[in-house]
């Protein structure tokens, strides 16, 4: 037998021990090391969404799953904003625990100026989104409102926000409630309301500031006038601004929300949520253009240049 062929045989047989070894250490190791997994979690990861939008307080459903699985007593089953009631309802039956009342949460945005309703600013020709415009002193006359420039639009996996005239405007046919476009608002103006009817009464305003210097900057903020508290303990006037405490909002009281909507100055308070078949039948007899084109214009073509 030659040299060759023995260090061949050799190099196999250490080659063929090491492989016994390493599988043996491995098996001792899957042994030593072993985390029991609950059964329940991979059972709640397949009724959750698989969104991993972070909505629920989780880092994504799996952690969600796990916080479920190891105290279903304290964690609530309803966290889930994209999965809704059904998705609620599959959790409880998997952990054996009751659905409680809830409510779902959607995006709401706290400023209903539309780009011809503000006051004041300069023209704006840096970097074209919120966060950056945000650090510009003098954008807007009005330092707590939208800025419109779509961080929010870009964040929504479920292309339920949009940019409508210069305002962040939520589709509720579409929005979850994740949250994403809160976090992604650098004015944080946008936050979640407990819809406990399809449309629902908020505030759309942020400003704090006094009557007068809002009126100054906007054409439909609020000015803290009162007029809504005086009807309703449901509002409370906090920083100059009117704040709704829906602990207290009551679907049945419909038509104190309405008198104190009425009683709004500014129109700064309003409903949103799905249209009512009031509010569709108020439009049906619109005609909508055949097409409509683009202008094709930028702020560069309204521009007069000197020098």
């Amino acid at each position: 037998m030659s040299l060759t062929v023995v260090v061949l045989l050799l190099a196999a047989a250490t080659m063929v021990l090491l492989a016994v070894m390493m599988s043996f250490i491995l098996g001792w190791a899957n042994q030593a090391f072993h985390v029991e997994v609950d059964p329940r979690v991979e059972k709640l990861n397949g009724a959750l969404p698989g969104a991993n939008c972070g909505g629920c307080g989780y880092i994504g459903c799996n952690d969600y799953a796990e916080a479920l699985a190891e105290d279903p007593q304290n964690v609530a089953v309803t966290l889930c904003a994209p999965g809704g009631e059904s998705c609620a309802k599959q959790i409880a039956d998997i952990l054996g625990v009751e659905v409680t009342q809830s409510w779902p949460y959607r995006a709401v945005v706290h400023c209903a100026a539309k780009s011809h309703q503000r006051k004041g600013g300069v023209e704006y020709r840096g970097e074209p989104t919120c966060a950056a415009a945000n650090l510009v002193a003098g954008y807007q006359g009005c330092t707590y409102g939208c800025l419109g420039l779509g961080d929010c639009v870009r964040v929504c996996d479920f292309d339920a926000i949009h940019v409508v005239e210069g305002l962040a405007t939520v589709d509720y046919a579409k929005c979850t409630g994740c949250g994403a476009c809160i976090t992604a608002c650098p004015r944080h103006i946008i936050s979640r309301v407990p819809f406990k009817t399809e449309q629902m009464l908020v505030v759309a305003c942020s400003n704090s500031d006094s009557g007068p210097d809002t009126k100054k900057v906007c054409e439909v903020g609020c000015i803290g006038c009162k007029a809504c508290q005086r009807i309703t303990e449901m509002f409370k006037i906090a920083d100059g601004l009117a704040e709704i405490d829906y602990e207290q909002y009551e679907p049945a009281d419909a038509d104190m929300r309405d008198a104190a909507l009425g009683k709004c100055p500014m129109e700064a308070m309003t409903y949103v949520g799905k249209p009512s078949e009031k509010d569709l039948a108020a439009v049906a007899d619109e005609e909508l253009p055949d097409r409509i084109t683009d202008e094709f214009e930028t702020t560069v073509d309204k521009t007069e240049w000197r020098g």
